[in-house]
C-alpha cells in the first residue's frame, strides 16, 4: 500500500510539472471547449481521480485518436500506460512506456516513464527462488534511471530499489551454494559464493558467503586459504557471528570429524 501512495505522488508531481511547462502567456487566450483536446483530457483526470479506469482509459484513448498532435494525446499515453501499470498488466504497461520513450526521446519528463518502465519489472519481483529474469530487468532498468537521469527525482528510489533487488538475486545465489556445498559439489558452490561477494558485496550475504567459502576450503584441506578467508571477514565484520563461527572452525581444538559434522549441520 505504501509503495503504491509513493507512486500515485510521484505522478502527481509529474503531472504538476507537465502543467507548469505548457502555461501560455499573459496575451494568450486558451480556447477550452466541450469539444478540445484539453476539456477531454481534464474529464478523463476526473475519471481517472475517481478511479473510474476504464472510463478513464477510454476518455485517454479517444483524445490520442482525435488529437494526435496535442500535448494531451502525449500525456494521455503516459496515462493509459500508468492504468495499466495500476491494474497490474504489466506487459502492456512496458509496451506503451517502450513507445513513449522511443517517439517522444525529449519529453521533459521522460525520466519518470523510464522509472515506471523500472517499475513495472521491479514489481513482479516477488521471490529469490524465482523471477530471475525479473531481477535482472529490473536491475538494468533501474541502472537506466540514474545513468541518464541521475539528479532526478526518480534516480534516489532507484538507487534504493537496486539495493533491493541485488540482495534478492544475491539470496539466490546463496540458496544455490549452499546445496551445491550440501552435495560436496565444492567447485560449484565456490563459484556461486565468489559472484556474491564480487558482484552483491553491498548485501548482507557476503559475511556468510565469505564464511562458507572458509569452510569449503578447511574442508578440501587448502588451510592457508581457509585463513586467509576468515582473515578477511575478521577485518570486515569483526562482530558478525560469522567471523566467530570461521574463528571456531579454524580453532587447535577441532578434529577434522567433528569439523565436516558442525559444517553439515550449518547447512
Amino acid at each position: 500500500m505504501l509503495k503504491k501512495c509513493l507512486i500515485q505522488l510521484l505522478l502527481i508531481l509529474f503531472l504538476i510539472n507537465c502543467s507548469s511547462n505548457n502555461k501560455i502567456g499573459d496575451s494568450e487566450e486558451k480556447n477550452v471547449t466541450l469539444e478540445s483536446s484539453e476539456y477531454l483530457y481534464i474529464q478523463a483526470m476526473v475519471y481517472f481521480d475517481e478511479a473510474n479506469y476504464q472510463l478513464a482509459l477510454n476518455s485517454f484513448n479517444e483524445i490520442i485518436k482525435i488529437y494526435p498532435l496535442s500535448n494531451e494525446a502525449i500525456q494521455s499515453q503516459i496515462m493509459s500506460a500508468f492504468i495499466d501499470y495500476i491494474k497490474l498488466n504489466y506487459d502492456e504497461a512496458i509496451y506503451k512506456f517502450d513507445r513513449i520513450i522511443n517517439n517522444y526521446p525529449s519529453l521533459k519528463n521522460i525520466d519518470y516513464v523510464y522509472y515506471m518502465k523500472a517499475m513495472c519489472y521491479y514489481e513482479q519481483i516477488t521471490h529469490e527462488g524465482l523471477d530471475g529474469e525479473n531481477n535482472i530487468l529490473a536491475l538494468n532498468n533501474l541502472n537506466e534511471v540514474i545513468k541518464r537521469f541521475p539528479d532526478s527525482n526518480y534516480a534516489k528510489d532507484s538507487q534504493q530499489k537496486i539495493v533491493l533487488v541485488k540482495s534478492n538475486i544475491a539470496a539466490k545465489h546463496m540458496n544455490i551454494a549452499r546445496y551445491y556445498q550440501k552435495k560436496d559439489k565444492y567447485t560449484a558452490a565456490l563459484n556461486r559464493y565468489k559472484i556474491v561477494i564480487d558482484e552483491f558485496s553491498i548485501t548482507k550475504f557476503t559475511p556468510e558467503a565469505l564464511y562458507r567459502m572458509t569452510e569449503i576450503y578447511y574442508t578440501i584441506g587448502m588451510l592457508e586459504e581457509a585463513k586467509n578467508t576468515a582473515s578477511v571477514i575478521g577485518y570486515n565484520y569483526p562482530d558478525s557471528k560469522w567471523y566467530k563461527l570461521s574463528y571456531n572452525l579454524l580453532s587447535e581444538d577441532n578434529n577434522e570429524k567433528g569439523i565436516v559434522n558442525k559444517i553439515k549441520n550449518l547447512l
